[in-house]
């Protein structure tokens, strides 16, 4: 009887607390272990200069659209340039950036344009923070790279250092990479530490702006960026199956890298990518970051050797690909023999609204919420929710990695156990989700933490 009642309770518990129901307006996550990445091309909303007001403006819906997603990981593109906002003039400082970035997280006096900012993300949704921010020194005399994380930096490969505005140099290695770095603007690299008691591993998030535009040069910049991006992942991140680090002794940096990640721990490239190539014959940024040298063979840019896998995310109701017009120009690159991949997604609140998913945040936007994507930027923001290997010293009643067991744990558990998410509820550890693992999981949680 007791295992009965259990097992109908099942059915309704997961139903009532999905955290992923567009069409009922929630975009979370469905379970709190996963991670979300985040990427968007601001196009110069984020800057000291803009008008931070709870108004029909790009800055509220960004802000509005930020706390409705609630990525763990963001990478932004387009920060800083006052002049393209037509707000003022100039890029920002690195601290001014960090500056505004905390004005649109926290809330605040403005100190540049005076009086108190009246949209910010924590205003929308208290709970949520990214606290920690990197932005880039590099910059093209307009905008510099970002990234924002929910959880902290952490020198993972023994380099003395857990933030790098751009690539170390890299020499020339064939037709594989042309040598030097990641361009105009850089490939940003964060690398982040994933609590332990909840993760086996942690996390490198590199993020690119890659050279816009058609001509010979352009389309060279870019190529040449994403083929040394692609050699680092390799080398200098992976080891290149060798087990050490730059065995080409090709790359160039003080103080050298002391080792590879470990198995558990995914490197994430994506951002503004300006991909075309590949749709008109060539080899385009997206396949040199995700494949390196070659399409299949052995020197991917996964873990395991094999190519890395990029988004197919589209946008739930129209199942469109675009990020901007017509074209999908912003990606998210996973290593998936590290990651597993439960969701991509576009984010557009035209479509949203249209069919009754505009989420809460976005509800009271001034005018028509549909319109915030389109106030907001020229690009459509893209989520990957990634299923990152959990373990550690947690206790086993600890779902949601608080410190205690209580209800929220006991369903969180019922939806990990709906969606068969082994790595939450294979509790005996034999690859499965069974009835054992269920009422094993009733005794962990009848003994507490």
């Amino acid at each position: 009887m007791f295992r009965t009642a259990f097992v109908a309770l099942l059915g309704l518990t997961t139903s009532s607390l999905a955290q992923w129901d567009p069409g009922n307006g929630q975009w979370g996550k469905s379970e709190p272990t996963d991670v979300r990445v985040m990427t968007w091309n601001v196009e110069d909303g984020i800057c000291s200069t803009n008008t931070k007001t709870d108004a029909f403006n790009n800055w509220n819906a960004l802000v509005r659209i930020i706390a409705s997603m609630k990525p763990d990981v963001l990478i932004l593109q387009e920060t800083g340039d006052n002049t393209g906002n037509g707000t003022g003039g100039g890029v920002d400082s690195v601290n001014e950036l960090t500056t505004t970035l905390d004005l649109l997280l926290h809330g605040g006096n403005d100190p540049f344009r005076g009086g108190a900012v009246t949209s910010w993300v924590q205003k929308y949704d208290p709970a949520f923070d990214m606290p920690f921010v990197f932005v880039t020194t590099r910059n093209d005399n307009f905008n510099r790279n970002v990234i924002l994380s929910r959880y902290p930096f952490m020198d993972l490969n023994g380099d003395g250092k857990a933030l790098s505005d751009d690539l170390p140099f890299i020499g020339p290695s064939g037709d594989c990479a042309p040598g030097g770095n990641g361009g105009i603007r850089g490939l940003q690299i964060a690398e982040i530490d994933l609590p332990d008691d909840i993760f086996m591993g942690d996390m490198v998030v590199i993020n690119g702006h890659l050279k816009a535009g058609g001509s010979s040069d352009d389309i060279e910049q870019r190529r040449n960026a994403s083929q040394n991006g692609g050699y680092f992942v390799h080398y200098a991140l992976n080891g290149a199956g060798t087990g050490t680090v730059d065995p080409e002794n090709n790359i160039f940096e003080s103080p050298q890298i002391q080792v590879i990640l470990d198995e558990f721990t995914p490197v994430i490239v994506g951002g503004d990518l300006n991909e075309d190539e590949d749709r008109n014959g060539r080899r385009g940024p997206v396949e040199w970051l995700a494949t390196g040298c070659a399409v299949g063979g052995s020197d991917g840019n996964d873990r395991d050797l094999s190519d890395a896998s990029e988004d197919d995310a589209t946008e739930p109701f129209t199942g469109s690909r675009s990020t901007r017009g017509s074209n999908k120009l912003d990606y998210l690159l996973y290593q998936d023999s590290v990651t597993t991949k439960r969701r991509a997604f576009v984010f557009n609140s035209a479509p949203a609204n249209a069919n009754g998913g505009i989420p809460p945040e976005l509800e009271t936007f001034p005018g028509n919420p549909g319109l915030a994507s389109q106030i907001a930027a020229d690009h459509f923001p893209v989520m990957l929710d990634l299923i990152v290997e959990v373990g550690g010293s947690r206790c086993g009643a600890d779902i949601d990695g608080d410190g205690d067991a209580d209800a929220d744990d006991f369903f969180d558990y019922l939806d990990a156990f709906a969606a068969r998410n082994a790595p939450v509820c294979d509790i005996d550890g034999d690859g499965d989700c069974d009835a054992d693992d269920f009422f094993g999981y009733l005794d962990l949680f009848a003994q507490g933490c």
